[in-house]
């Protein structure tokens, strides 16, 4: 048996260990802390599979940021005095069934897959070099898929007006009430000064480079919007009122450069999102750049809430 092999099953059993515990955890937030926990090694797995991009949204998404909107909710429930009982011993032994049964149908199609295993990634490598992409991901969502892509965002501005709608009217304008989350104490208050500088870097860094190597905008602008929601939750920066100008045109700036792009194609290069010839990968760049700033916006905003009565920026 194999050093990796070994590494492999440690890791495979230390995920089922944390996602039963997260089943069958009684409190709101131990099973918080638990499926935050879960999606770490679960990124790691992703990458035992070649699959860094996967790795970084897994890590970013699934469990950075919903993590923190789930912690939001249950700091919002503790507040308005709303228990949680749980789930039955029941109810939990048939989610771990269905689990069980779920991941018995990945394991089959994993150790006997079919023989005619048909994919497009073939077609996708022999026609990336147009774009002057070399992520072959990042090929898919601006090249292939763009419409896709561009749906996508707007998808996470709708989530976002769904969220303040949550308000009452006499609230709309105000700001949204971050605070709930923790009290700021100087331990919180240190880590938002230390962190926020290489976040930052970070996230640009990460947005950068996602034409090539694994990356992007989603990645780079979850990043940048972790940085920001901490620096608020830490009480050194006031969440703007989302009657702020400024904020949104952040959040529309990504989604219509992308659309004006696209909408370009149809004189410069005869279709919808279909790039000039040897323009494509400046172009894709802008698009990234710009989304970046629309989804660290977007993705803040989530996570501060809906705004609140009384509430001054």
């Amino acid at each position: 048996m194999t050093t990796s092999l070994v590494f492999d099953i440690g890791l495979a059993g230390l995920i089922l260990v944390i996602g039963t515990w997260t089943v069958f955890a009684r409190e709101t937030i131990a099973a918080i802390i638990g499926f935050v926990s879960y999606g770490l090694p679960l990124a790691i797995v992703w990458i035992r599979l070649s699959a860094p991009d996967v790795a970084l949204t897994e890590v970013a998404i699934g469990s950075g940021m919903t993590g923190m909107l789930l912690l939001g909710a249950g700091a919002r429930l503790r507040t308005a005095g709303i228990h949680l009982t749980g789930v039955s011993l029941r109810g939990r032994v048939m989610i771990g069934v269905l689990c069980a049964m779920i991941s018995f149908g990945l394991a089959l199609t994993i150790l006997f897959p079919p023989e005619d295993v048909r994919t497009l990634a073939p077609m996708v490598m022999d026609n990336l070099a147009q774009s002057g992409i070399g992520n072959p991901v990042a090929g898919v969502l601006f090249v292939f898929r763009a419409l896709d892509t561009l749906l996508e965002k707007v998808v996470l501005l709708l989530a976002l007006l769904g969220i303040w709608s949550l308000a009452p009217d006499c609230a709309w304008g105000g700001v949204p009430g971050l605070r709930i989350y923790m009290a700021p104490s100087s331990a919180l208050t240190f880590l938002a000064q230390l962190l926020p500088p290489v976040g930052i870097v970070i996230g640009i860094y990460m947005c950068w480079v996602g034409a090539n190597v694994p990356g992007g905008a989603f990645q780079g602008g979850t990043v940048l919007a972790a940085m920001w929601l901490l620096i608020t939750i830490a009480g050194l920066r006031n969440v703007p009122s989302i009657d702020r100008f400024r904020l949104r045109f952040l959040l529309v700036v990504g989604p219509l450069i992308f659309l004006a792009i696209g909408l370009a194609g149809f004189v410069l290069a005869d279709a919808f999102l279909a790039y000039p010839s040897g323009y494509a990968k400046p172009l894709i760049v802008a698009v990234e750049v710009a989304l970046t700033l629309s989804i660290a916006v977007a993705l803040g905003m989530l996570g501060a809430g809906p705004p609140e009565r009384g509430q001054h920026s």
